[in-house]
């Protein structure tokens, strides 16, 4: 069954308080320091885009991830969204992460319409803060993914990540220790880690329109 929201119910609870960490935890790794850095502390800084847009039968909203190819710097293999580090020219976050967009997948800035953000998120393994930027495309992407940073494009109806259907939950070793990883399973990948949370955020806020 399609999801009965439109991207202006989306948009609009954007704009609301957001739900935060409090519904990022349901997917993050156990245990997981999830204090910010201290005040000192500068990390790296990134913007990924949330990208939303109507696709399929019914145009049902979707949103596209990445699988990264193995021979990226970090997270290689692993399932994300487009994004990337803050470049110097780079204006903002947002800039950052409509860039990373269209050089990665070959969706750009004339298409899109930024609609609101989602909670910074930092990752304290490699000492990275994310800030998730949502956008939306009245239409889909001619996508063109760039081949030496994506392997694959995964386009997922949003009403995926709603519920628990698609979740699972196993024991791994990270950093030579076991950790109990929460995961969406989104044809036949793991999505775990930031990615998930950041989902699981957008997920909240979704499933508060009513």
């Amino acid at each position: 069954m399609a999801l009965m929201v439109t991207i202006e119910q989306i948009e609009a609870a954007l704009r609301r308080p957001l739900p935060g960490l409090a519904a990022m935890v349901r997917m993050a790794p156990i245990p997981r320091p999830l204090a910010p850095p201290t005040p000192t502390h500068r990390p790296r800084e990134g913007g990924v885009l949330v990208l939303l847009y109507p696709n399929g039968q019914g145009n049902e909203l979707h949103l596209v991830l990445t699988r990264r190819t193995d021979h990226v710097a970090t997270h290689r293999g692993q399932i994300s969204f487009p994004g990337g580090s803050v470049d110097p020219e780079d204006l903002s976050t947002a800039h950052t992460a409509l860039r990373e967009a269209c050089e990665e997948i070959g969706a750009c800035q004339a298409e899109l319409r930024l609609i609101g953000d989602l909670t910074p998120l930092y990752i304290p393994p490699s000492d990275f803060r994310i800030y998730p930027h949502v956008a939306y495309a009245p239409r889909r992407p001619d996508f063109h993914p760039q081949p030496d940073e994506v392997a694959e494009l995964l386009e997922v109806p949003l009403r995926h990540f709603l519920g628990d259907n698609h979740t699972g939950l196993e024991t791994w070793q990270i950093q030579g220790e076991p950790r109990q990883v929460p995961f969406y399973l989104v044809q036949g990948h793991k999505v775990w880690g930031a990615t998930a949370m950041v989902l699981a955020e957008l997920a909240a806020i979704v499933g508060s329109i009513g």
